[in-house]
């Protein structure tokens, strides 16, 4: 894979973080767009890959925020060139939307740590190589997205059944959020106050807080090894 990265950012507080610490210390070029803050979606796909990263809006949103509809059409040109494209979260919605799937509420929110399972597509796809069957994610997510046709499910869990997926041979979707690092998990808290108050008792914060501190540490490792993989696709 080229050097040269395409990263869509759609809020402040949702950067790339160990996905984009990877790319820096491999030496990758990244043009990143702050769509929230105007920055336009490329036309063009001049690109060795594309990162979709997350935010609080919704795919069907597009009124609202109409580079969803400019990001769309990327997605699908992406889709038909077989550009690497890895999408998280919003992401990953926006991916399986473009590819003909429904994306809708789930039946709860996951927010904190989770174990997902990978199928046994995801076993023996290579981005989940050394990763291990089954693993704790962080989330942070009230939709859910179906399977296109052209689509493979590659891990699932208890509460969110669709948790990542691949369209063709290299356009993944991963429901959780793999780049996470504990600032951002902490800012996130802080930021999305509001929501977590309207969850109280469902959604224990500080019990994330102290997944979190626990957790963090394997979680980059294994979050570094991800994009190894995929970087190598």
């Amino acid at each position: 894979m080229g050097n040269n990265v395409l990263m869509l950012k759609h809020i402040a507080i949702e950067g790339g973080g160990t996905i984009e610490e990877y790319l820096l210390s491999k030496g990758h070029k990244i043009d990143r767009r702050e769509l929230q803050d105007g920055d336009s979606v490329p036309s063009k796909l001049d690109y060795d890959a594309i990162i979709i990263l997350g935010g609080p809006m919704n795919v069907y949103e597009e009124d609202k925020y109409p580079f969803l509809k400019d990001e769309d059409k990327l997605i699908k040109e992406a889709i038909k060139k077989e550009i690497p494209t890895l999408g998280i979260c919003l992401g990953a919605q926006l991916i399986a939307k473009a590819a003909g799937a429904k994306v809708s509420k789930n039946k709860v929110k996951e927010i904190g740590w989770y174990k997902v399972n990978l199928t046994e597509a995801g076993k023996n796809d290579p981005v989940f190589k050394g990763l291990g069957e089954s693993f704790d994610v962080f989330q942070w997510h009230g939709d859910t997205f179906g399977i296109p046709e052209n689509g493979t499910l590659l891990s699932t869990a208890e509460l969110c059944t669709n948790q990542a997926l691949r369209v063709g041979k290299n356009i993944y979707g991963l429901q959780f959020h793999m780049e996470v690092t504990d600032k951002m998990i902490y800012e996130w808290i802080n930021s999305y106050d509001e929501e977590l108050q309207s969850l109280k008792g469902v959604i224990d914060v500080e019990k994330i807080r102290k997944d979190t501190k626990a957790k963090i540490s394997s979680y980059k490792d294994r979050a570094l090894t991800f994009c190894k993989n995929f970087f190598q696709i």
